[in-house]
């Protein structure tokens, strides 16, 4: 199978698509790839790295406002589909799968002008833009949660998960909090608030922290690299001890391995996120983020939420003391974790890669009828 892959902007739309591409070559190991990627999203530096040929194109966004800019990004996305076009004819892929952002905007609209079949993947419970637009001429759709199903187009729409599970769950980890210096035999509880860091979550760990040292489990705390420095910092400032069961950390790279050995997390509720955290059957405490695109956080966090999978704090209503409850009634009463550790693995999809690869199968053989 001869597959283009698009999407970019933000991790959540790049991994998911490079996941795609490993459940296909599982079956499929003649399969070949092109990715097709923005000039200024963080794909150019994530892609190449995989090996996997990649092309660029120049794309940005709508201003929300009125502005002279959404004049530039209507000529740059009709430049943009042009290259695709061209691009598509020289690769002649077998379908075009696109993830989400605007690059893959330009990429599939090509594709489905060249009456090449198309897949688009929605990872978020509240549809993209760009997926809705792509959505009309697509030939099918793929969804990682229920409730974005009104969304799109009856008949086309099929509940795959997120491909980035099937990479997560598949993972072998030989990870050992041995290497912090902590215990293997001892709950732990991580604390991401994304690759970045999230400030809110920064300090209302900081307030926690002298109750995290008097607790039996484990308190592992990820900054982020840039929040490292100010966050201890923060600890001289306050005169905030850590004891030996809490370890702050700026960045873990080998996130999906330490995520099989954890015991809860604390993390915002992006798709990634959850897609990773439902494979592994992980209790959480979601804190969704506040500044992205209609809410979508807190509307994955809710799914988890009604499913009985996890526990959500609003950034609005965060504190050191909601933190510290939550955490203890996750990792204090067993009989209420191991609960939302079953109920996280029932929504989990560890097939979702081999789910989203029939999607691409049945968009092919539309083409062939």
């Amino acid at each position: 199978m001869r597959v283009i892959l698009s999407g970019g902007g933000t991790g959540g739309h790049i991994y998911p698509a490079l996941a795609l591409s490993e459940a296909v070559l599982h079956h499929e190991p003649d399969s070949e790839f092109l990715y097709v990627g923005s000039e200024r999203g963080v794909e150019a530096n994530i892609v190449p790295k995989t090996g996997m040929p990649f092309k660029q194109l120049v794309v940005q966004g709508f201003k929300r406002s009125l502005s002279f800019e959404n004049i530039k990004t209507i000529r740059l996305f009709l430049k943009a589909v042009k290259q695709a076009k061209k691009i598509i004819r020289e690769f002649q892929p077998d379908v075009v799968v696109g993830t989400g952002g605007y690059v893959s905007g330009a990429v599939v609209y090509a594709a489905q002008q060249l009456h090449i079949p198309t897949v688009i993947h929605e990872q978020n419970s509240v549809a993209g833009v760009t997926n809705k637009f792509l959505s009309r001429g697509a030939t099918r759709v793929g969804i990682a949660f229920e409730m974005a199903k009104h969304e799109f187009p009856k008949g086309k729409v099929v509940l795959v998960g997120n491909p980035r599970a099937q990479q997560v769950a598949n993972i072998k980890s030989h990870f050992s909090w041995r290497t912090l210096s902590l215990r293997d035999d001892r709950q732990t509880l991580l604390i991401f608030g994304g690759s970045q860091g999230a400030p809110a979550i920064n300090l209302a760990v900081l307030e926690a922290i002298p109750h995290f040292n008097q607790q039996t489990y484990q308190v592992v705390i990820v900054t982020g690299p840039k929040r490292y420095q100010n966050m201890l910092d923060l600890l001289t400032e306050k005169q905030i001890e850590l004891s030996d069961n809490v370890r702050i950390l700026p960045y873990i790279d080998n996130m999906p391995e330490v995520l099989s050995e954890t015991s809860a997390i604390v993390s915002r509720a992006g798709a990634t996120s959850i897609a990773e955290i439902t494979a592994l059957g992980i209790p959480s405490i979601l804190i969704p983020s506040p500044y992205v695109t209609g809410d979508h956080q807190t509307k994955n966090a809710q799914s988890l939420v009604d499913a009985g999978a996890a526990l959500m704090i609003k950034e609005p209503d965060l504190s050191g003391i909601k933190l510290a409850e939550a955490s203890d009634k996750l990792l204090l009463n067993q009989d209420f974790g191991d609960v939302m550790a079953a109920q996280s693995a029932k929504i989990g999809m560890p097939d979702a890669g081999d789910r989203l690869y029939a999607l691409l199968l049945d968009a092919v053989a539309d083409k062939a009828e």
